[in-house]
């Protein structure tokens, strides 16, 4: 089970964290990504990360901005957004599966947290 959390209304410029937590599952064995998807859209992915936190993977629209991580000893992953711009508001959701390999396809995530808000206003 994943549980997102963190998101909310920040205006441009400013930074978000989101967390991730994880429950009933050895977390280090899944690889996590974060994706965002807002109305009428196709989820899209945002960033990713192997299970023991040595690759990471990012969209070319939050390259330079986003950072994910992950502390397993926490069964957390996290997502940190700076300089957020309005068109980084959707709705957020973590994602993970059970293989070492990153992804950036939505179907091949089999575990998905709730979603949370991220509204940028301008």
């Amino acid at each position: 089970q994943l549980q997102a959390s963190g998101g909310g209304l920040v205006q441009a410029g400013g930074s978000l964290r989101l967390s991730c937590a994880a429950s009933g599952r050895t977390f280090s064995d899944y690889t996590t990504a974060w994706f965002r998807q807002t109305p009428g859209k196709e989820r899209e992915f945002v960033a990713g990360i192997t299970g023991s936190g040595g690759s990471t993977y990012y969209a070319d629209s939050v390259k330079g901005r986003f950072s994910i991580s992950r502390d397993n000893a926490k069964n957390t992953a996290y997502l940190q957004m700076n300089s957020l711009k309005p068109e980084d508001t959707a709705v957020y959701y973590c994602a993970a599966r059970s293989t070492l390999l990153l992804a950036v396809r939505p179907t091949l995530y089999s575990f998905w947290g709730q979603g949370t808000q991220v509204t940028v206003s301008s």
